[in-house]
């Protein structure tokens, strides 16, 4: 990836094995990667169970913070494809931030935004987010 690519909020994908190297110390039993990104210094992994996303921190990037999504908790997503020049191509989730997913008082719900490098097909990424969400979605109306 280039710097550019990287200042612009670009993610460039890594391979699986890679990934399954250096995180797998982070993965919970029967949880496998499926695919994973990389931002300058930060990561973005995409599980069976979850999206896990690394905040490498301070000068030397030995500090992280790791934050999850769970593609249960997943309730809406959108994309919006690349355009001519400079544009990129978004992936928006929507996803139920509170513990308690059936609250009778009403859940809290928070979204995210990923970038992605024009060249990057989103759609196979998109469908299988939005399948989780279409899913999780009959679950909690069900």
């Amino acid at each position: 990836m280039g710097l550019l690519q990287g200042i612009l909020g670009n993610l460039s994908e890594l391979s699986s094995e890679e990934l399954q190297k250096d995180y797998s110390q982070y993965l919970t039993n029967g949880e496998t990667i499926t695919t994973g990104f990389k931002l300058v210094r930060d990561i973005l992994i995409f599980t069976n169970h979850r999206i896990i996303f690394f905040d490498k921190q301070g000068a030397t990037g030995k500090k992280m913070s790791v934050e999850s999504v769970y593609m249960d908790s997943i309730c809406g997503v959108s994309c919006e494809t690349a355009g001519f020049g400079f544009d990129d191509s978004e992936i928006t989730i929507h996803y139920i931030k509170s513990p308690y997913y059936k609250a009778s008082n009403g859940s809290e719900v928070s979204s995210k935004k990923y970038e992605f490098p024009k060249k990057f097909n989103i759609a196979p990424l998109y469908v299988e987010l939005e399948t989780a969400a279409q899913r999780n979605l009959v679950r909690l109306n069900g």
